[in-house]
C-alpha cells in the first residue's frame, strides 16, 4: 500500500503559480483550491495531499515531517532554521530580488546603519559579510515608511517592479539574491520514501523546462 505524500504549498502568487506546474506533474486537487476555506485537499492520486500555508510555515512543515514536500520562496528558506530539509528544484516561478533600498540620492551617514527589514537573519548575514556595522530591526509591513520616517537608512526587501520604492521616493540598491520558488523535501523522508518521491519530482523538472522553453 503506498505511503501518503503531503506536499506543503504557498498561499498567495506562490500558489497560483505553482498549481499548473503541478498539473504537468499530473498532480491536480480535485477541488479548486481557489473557491474552498479548507486548507488540505485530496488529489487525482489517493496518496497525494496537499496541504495550503502561509509562506512562512511551509520549512517547519517540511522541518518537521508533517509535509514531505515544500514548495516555498528562497527568501523564506533564506530565513528558515533548520537543516532537515533538501533543496531539490528550482520551480523558476514568482522571480523577484531580495535587495536593500534607501531614500533616492541619500548618502548613508557615517556611523553604524540602522536597518529595518522582516528577512532578519538574511540582512544581518548580508552586512556582517559586507564588513558594514548594523543594528536591524523587525518589521513585517509597510517596509518603505522606515527611511522615509528616520526609522532606518536602509531598508532589506523583495523587489518585483520596484514601483511601490519609487512611489515612496526609494530606490533599490544593493541585490543580496535573486529569489524564486523552490521545492524542498524532508531529509527522512527523501530516503524512506524516495521511490514515490522521484518520479514527482522527474514530472516536475519536466515542467519547469517546458515552462522555461516557452
Amino acid at each position: 500500500m503506498n505511503k501518503t505524500l503531503t506536499i506543503a504549498l504557498s498561499k498567495g502568487r506562490i500558489l497560483g503559480e505553482t498549481l499548473p506546474l503541478l498539473e504537468k506533474a499530473n498532480i491536480v486537487p480535485v477541488e479548486d483550491i481557489s473557491k474552498s476555506r479548507k486548507l488540505i485537499f485530496d488529489t487525482n492520486h489517493e496518496h497525494i495531499k496537499l496541504v495550503i500555508l502561509r509562506a512562512t510555515d511551509v520549512p517547519t512543515y517540511v522541518d518537521h515531517g508533517v509535509a514531505d514536500f515544500g514548495v516555498a520562496g528562497k527568501d523564506v528558506l533564506m530565513e528558515a532554521s533548520t537543516n532537515n530539509l533538501y533543496e531539490l528544484l528550482d520551480l523558476k516561478i514568482a522571480k523577484c530580488r531580495l535587495m536593500t533600498a534607501g531614500v533616492v540620492g541619500e548618502a548613508l551617514p557615517n556611523r553604524r546603519l540602522k536597518v529595518a527589514s522582516k528577512f532578519i537573519k538574511t540582512a544581518k548575514a548580508y552586512f556582517a559579510e559586507q564588513g558594514v556595522q548594523a543594528d536591524v530591526v523587525k518589521l513585517y509591513g509597510a517596509m518603505e515608511l522606515a527611511p522615509i520616517m528616520g526609522l532606518a537608512d536602509l531598508i532589506v526587501d523583495i523587489v518585483d517592479t520596484g514601483n511601490t520604492l519609487k512611489a515612496n521616493g526609494l530606490e533599490a540598491r544593493e541585490l543580496i539574491a535573486p529569489i524564486s520558488t523552490r521545492l524542498v523535501v524532508n531529509k527522512a523522508a527523501y530516503k524512506t520514501k524516495y521511490a514515490q518521491i522521484e518520479p514527482i519530482l522527474d514530472m516536475l523538472r519536466g515542467a519547469v523546462e517546458d515552462n522555461e522553453g516557452k
